[in-house]
């Protein structure tokens, strides 16, 4: 069942077209990640959902109803453009956001002085918030957001600023926070990232949903027919199978033995292919090559681009 569910969304801006009748379905107890290019909508659509700003048409559900005022306070955002106040104290600040989630004074403190050594910025609490560096600031709005223990966080650009180890010191705390039951909303540009984390994608461009669903279904769609075989034996008799139903695309020395790249062509059945290599060579392995995000990425947003 889907936490949160938009039905043919619009928004409009002047004389552009933001989103044009995107329907998407967060599953509850998932990852799940918000992908497109710059100017994708994306943004647009996790704002609508956090009631930053509103639909021109299109319904929104949370848990089963009309998403309603109230749902804000179980659902945690962290924007791609952050919103500190400079001037105030680090703690002074978490205390107040905090409240603004509907947590008391002494709940809050209790819990940002938790997270707050675990991330090692407790010695900043009394220090002003421009004093810290961008990657203490986006720790620290990360901790606020997550907080109040929403059912929904809203990830945008999560790992912006962050060096690696903070990266995967993040990645580690998003993974827990599945685990202890929370669903999140991911915008990342990061296709690494995506595939680390992500269990469904949805990809939109120029406003529209493009595409939807398991990560690993969608790789299977997209897939090209290519099989890793793993290989003692001549390497010449295995490229022999270059014809009409077979493209060898590389052949190298892996440890103690060959990998070939080969491509299946013309809906050949996989079975073939080792039907012609068991009596030449000494089959080890045999895996089909998926896609990664990236190339799946790229791909249809092209293929979406010729069609405009």
């Amino acid at each position: 069942m889907e936490i949160f569910k938009a039905t043919n969304v619009v928004k409009r801006f002047a004389h552009h077209l933001a989103l044009d009748r995107v329907s998407i379905a967060v599953p509850r107890g998932s990852i799940y990640g918000l992908l497109g290019p710059n100017g994708a909508g994306k943004t647009t659509l996790l704002r609508i959902i956090n009631q930053i700003t509103a639909p021109d048409d299109g319904e929104l559900f949370f848990k089963g109803h009309k998403l309603l005022p109230a749902n804000i306070f179980n659902i945690g955002y962290l924007p791609e453009e952050r919103g500190l106040y400079k001037k105030m104290k680090v703690g002074e600040q978490a205390i107040y956001l905090a409240q603004l989630k509907g947590l008391p004074k002494k709940e809050a403190i209790k819990g940002l002085r938790f997270w707050f050594e675990k991330f090692e910025i407790i010695s900043w609490w009394n220090r002003k918030v421009e004093e810290l560096s961008k990657g203490m600031q986006q720790k620290l709005q990360f901790v606020v957001t997550i907080l109040h223990k929403p059912d929904l966080l809203i990830f945008d650009e999560p790992f912006s600023g962050f060096d690696p180890i903070n990266v995967d010191l993040l990645k580690n705390e998003i993974i827990t926070l599945k685990e202890e039951g929370a669903t999140i909303i991911f915008s990342t540009h990061n296709m690494e990232s995506v595939e680390e984390l992500c269990d469904h994608i949805a990809l939109i461009d120029n406003g529209i949903k493009l595409v939807e669903g398991e990560i690993n279904n969608i790789q299977k769609e997209y897939k090209s027919n290519i099989y890793q075989v793993g290989f003692q034996g001549d390497e010449d008799k295995v490229r022999t199978l270059l014809n009409d139903r077979f493209e060898i695309l590389s052949i190298t020395k892996k440890d103690d033995h060959l990998l070939a790249r080969i491509k299946i062509l013309d809906h050949t059945p996989t079975n073939d292919l080792l039907n012609a290599l068991i009596p030449k060579v000494s089959i080890l392995s045999l895996n089909e090559e998926l896609p990664g995000m990236r190339d799946i990425f790229i791909g249809i947003v092209k293929e979406a681009k010729k069609k405009v």
